[in-house]
């Protein structure tokens, strides 16, 4: 394989681990900065990563940057509330860009309440698309098994759901 079709292969994977760092709720810039961090380890460790595990090694590799990231800032308490101005003028109009930031904030509520591997499945199965065996080969666990979890997993939320639902009234 050249460089080239290397390298359009490495892009488009990364795009789909940005786009999986942005479902669990870090920052554009933080999401950008852990992704060329991973590249950056990624061509460091090039030879020792196996050919087939390369989506896996890569989705490890970020999700664990993001934790790290996400300690050293509570540990800090350097946490700052962020309203997402753009997302207002990416909408047609200024109620539905509201309704969907307040529908945003709600399912990221009730996903949080959840276990976090049952979030991390459920991000990945319904939000970026993956296919059970690829969620199975990046947990290194048996399909089934990948099965049972989702199963639960929605269970969880939708009874998260019916409280939230509750409470709401």
């Amino acid at each position: 394989m050249n460089d080239s079709m290397m390298g359009e292969k490495l892009n488009e994977q990364l795009k789909f681990v940005y786009s999986y760092l942005i479902k669990m709720g870090a920052s554009k810039e933080d999401a950008e900065d852990i992704i060329q961090e991973t590249a950056y380890k990624f061509l460091q460790y090039l030879d020792s990563i196996k050919t087939g595990n390369s989506q896996s090694w890569l989705f490890r590799v970020a999700i664990n940057h993001y934790y790290d990231m996400s300690r050293k800032r509570s540990r800090r308490k350097d946490i700052l509330l962020k309203f997402n101005y753009q997302a207002l003028f990416d909408e047609y109009t200024p109620e539905e860009a509201v309704l969907q930031e307040e529908f945003g904030k709600d399912v990221h509520k009730l996903l949080n309440r959840l276990k976090p591997k049952n979030r991390q499945l459920l991000i990945l199965k319904y939000s970026t698309g993956l296919k059970i065996n690829e969620i199975a080969a990046l947990f290194s666990m048996k399909e089934g098994s990948v099965k049972t979890v989702l199963h639960r997993a929605r269970k969880q939320f939708i009874e998260e759901y019916r409280r939230y639902e509750g409470e709401q009234r």
